[in-house]
């Protein structure tokens, strides 16, 4: 605690010669007299305790102006607070969503475990703009980038396939990806690419996507989803869904290519685990800026001690009225 106006406070001083003087009253003795002829009447054994409260309204008022120079003196106290700033990243998560995605070598499949561990992966980076893109036979945008991580966590429960035409069009998903980051002012700007096929579909290569995303300063990492070998797959047949072991073609050189030449990085995920160890290594790699500035609070105290001193003097007022009205 400081005071604003500390030299107010030499106001205290004022209250030692009105305690002198009061003292000096009370020793010479000028309280009112009465001459009578016997003073056995007045012969009270001890003193009664209204004598010694007698005193006690002069001390709620010293105290009173004693609490009053201190409110006008202004006290206060400061306390630090940090103000962080960050400088975030803009991040697009471009997901496949044809139907390989369906594919049960990942809990409980493919396009499953890729939504559960993309959702922990945005709910990690609290200071970034993150944005959905998916993608199949053609691609759109599920969310633009945004620091709402409700609506982002909601809308990637709701990316599943089926959607749009089946395929898998790599060109086109990372087109609208760049789309979605050309312009934007941040100082870093991720693409997160997972697939689990090989380009098939689309007018646009996806060399020449990572070309245009490395003209914008865009790093794409690549993530190629799939076990080694076979994975079960759903198959739909008359008698029902049927689970079938299906070859696993991942087009890994195409991937690799993507991330050199955005100066990102490619990964193999084969199960959910890995997966998982994929999107921590991104994470600890593309870390957010931080900068924090210290900076005071100050907080006004002077109100307490106006009130202490209004309720000195209301129970000086209080005595005076209703206790020590006669003092024997």
């Amino acid at each position: 605690m400081f005071f604003e106006y500390p030299a107010l406070l030499y106001l205290e001083f004022i209250l030692i010669p009105l305690i002198a003087l009061y003292v000096w009253r009370q020793i010479k003795g000028d309280a009112p007299s009465l001459t009578v002829s016997n003073s056995v009447p007045w012969n009270i054994k001890g003193k009664g305790i209204k004598r010694y409260m007698r005193h006690i309204p002069f001390i709620c008022r010293m105290l009173a102006i004693a609490l009053i120079i201190i409110a006008i003196a202004r006290p206060r106290s400061s306390e630090n607070f940090e103000k962080i700033d960050t400088e975030g990243i803009d991040i697009v998560l471009d997901m496949d969503v044809s139907t390989s995605m369906l594919a049960r070598d990942f809990k409980p499949d493919r396009i499953g475990a890729a939504k559960n561990i993309a959702i922990e992966f945005i709910s990690s980076r609290p200071s970034d703009r993150i944005g959905i893109v998916v993608f199949a036979g053609e691609s759109y945008t599920q969310c633009p980038v945004t620091t709402d991580r409700v609506t982002l966590i909601n809308m990637m429960k709701e990316v599943q396939t089926g959607l749009i035409d089946d395929g898998t069009a790599i060109g086109n998903g990372l087109a609208t990806a760049v789309a979605r980051l050309k312009d934007s002012d941040a100082k870093s700007k991720v693409i997160i690419l997972l697939t689990d096929g090989v380009n098939n579909s689309g007018e646009i290569a996806p060399l020449t996507a990572a070309e245009i995303a490395n003209t914008y300063g865009i790093r794409v990492y690549t993530i190629g989803v799939g076990a080694m070998g076979t994975a079960p797959y759903p198959v739909m047949t008359p008698w029902g869904v049927d689970i079938q072991d299906m070859k696993v073609e991942i087009d890994e050189d195409l991937l690799k290519n993507i991330a050199a030449m955005t100066d990102g990085k490619y990964f193999r995920a084969t199960d959910n685990t890995k997966l998982l160890e994929i999107y921590n290594e991104i994470n600890q790699m593309e870390k957010s800026r931080t900068t924090v500035d210290s900076f005071p609070i100050y907080s006004e105290l002077f109100m307490r001690y106006a009130l202490a001193a209004l309720a000195l003097l209301l129970f000086e007022l209080v005595l005076r009225l209703f206790v020590l009205r006669r003092i024997p």
